[in-house]
């Protein structure tokens, strides 16, 4: 195994210039979620196996030959974020989306793994796996596996790897069990009696109604869920009324609950419900709370977890086991089930002067590259041995 370390990443140094130039090219010339036919044309012709199975509308499922055994899935992102670019580089986006989370990044350095894999010959088969719709809802991983694409190339692990500034360059996280939360969306619209401003004992507010509910939220962080493995409830858009001296009858919230065990959840929501009602009752108010569940926790395989620290040692990477993010990643879907997941996450550190991830300055440099195709490689190889 040794041997085939060396060999395959000596290999994929050689396909680097290319693997930069097509980064700089998806970077370019981004697609939102579910219009990533492309961005999935352009990797499939860069990888140069074919087109593969299309999946999930706009993916691409595309094998390639090695020896016996199940198949190894390597997963990379193909959409980008509706993020205005400011980084100013050249080859800098200019049409409204931006790949502000690394997507262009993973999708390089799959590209430079898969064509050194045929170069040097692997083991087992890969399955390049460039997967539509992570950042959105529907999720695109959703799809692949309800597709039946893995099980009928027989898949038995896949394997992701994220660039992350929140972890020092140098530094590769393989952590065991969970390493990114559930997330369920909810909608609360407020209904009270709405009115002129200079009159509130004749109105129910649905705005300080809504207000108060935002406080009262964080009830299921602090409160309701086990602080050792915790919760996060954040609202990202409050919406209501149109006038300084008038009360509207109704407003609106919107926002996310983030757990990090799958069996908080449904306790979880019910507190939210809870906690909903109870305040627009003692407002005067009514309320409406819809739902939308989105990702499980993403759990990573212990055995894959464990084989991987041990290559990425031997790559020279330091090793982190305990890194966790309230992030949520669709590849969750991947993990338990039909098939293994390992997601890695790749640091980038301050040593690149990256803000953090969705910024619009977000911009890793070319060398992150190299980083995420070894964290491929080195999570096949586990998937060797677990």
């Amino acid at each position: 195994m040794n041997d085939l370390w060396d060999r395959w990443t000596r290999a994929i140094d050689e396909e680097l210039p290319a693997a930069i130039e097509l980064r700089h090219a998806v970077h370019a010339d981004p697609r939102g979620s579910g219009d990533e036919e492309d961005t999935a044309r352009l990797v499939a012709e860069a990888l140069g196996a074919g087109e593969g199975t299309r999946v999930a509308k706009t993916g691409r499922a595309i094998p390639l030959p090695g020896g016996d055994g199940p198949v190894v899935a390597l997963r990379a992102e193909l959409d980008a974020l509706p993020v205005l670019e400011g980084t100013g580089v050249p080859w800098a986006s200019e049409n409204g989306l931006m790949h502000a989370c690394g997507h262009d990044v993973h999708l390089a350095a799959l590209v430079a793994v898969c064509r050194a894999a045929l170069r040097v010959g692997v083991p087992r088969p890969i399955l390049a796996l460039l997967q539509p719709r992570e950042e959105t809802s529907p999720p695109g991983a959703l799809d692949v596996v309800e597709s039946g694409v893995l099980a009928e190339a027989g898949v038995d692990a896949v394997i992701g790897a994220h660039v992350q500034p929140r972890i020092a360059h140098g530094v590769v996280a393989a952590v065991p069990g969970p390493v990114n939360a559930s997330t369920d969306e909810f909608e609360v619209t407020m209904h009270g009696q709405g009115g002129h401003a200079g009159y509130p004992q004749l109105l129910r507010d649905p705005i300080l109604a809504l207000s108060q509910l935002v406080v009262s939220l964080q009830q299921l962080a602090s409160r309701r869920i086990d602080p050792v493995f915790g919760a996060v409830c954040s609202i990202g858009r409050i919406q209501g009324g149109a006038a300084a001296n008038v009360v509207p009858a109704s407003a609106s919230a919107f926002g996310s609950l983030r757990l990090m065990r799958e069996k908080d959840r449904e306790s979880a929501l019910e507190a939210l419900a809870e906690i909903v009602h109870g305040t627009a009752k003692a407002h005067g108010c009514t309320a409406e709370l819809e739902i939308s569940p989105c990702e499980p926790v993403l759990a990573n395989d212990p055995g894959l977890a464990a084989g991987a620290r041990r290559w990425l040692g031997h790559a020279g990477f330091a090793v982190d086991d305990q890194f966790r993010s309230f992030g949520a990643d669709d590849f969750a879907h991947y993990c338990g089930g039909a098939t293994r997941g390992l997601m890695l996450f790749v640091g980038l550190g301050d040593t690149a002067g990256v803000p953090s991830l969705h910024d619009e300055r977000f911009l890793p440099r070319d060398q992150a590259v190299v980083q995420v195709a070894h964290a491929l490689v080195a999570g096949y190889l586990a998937a060797l041995e677990a």
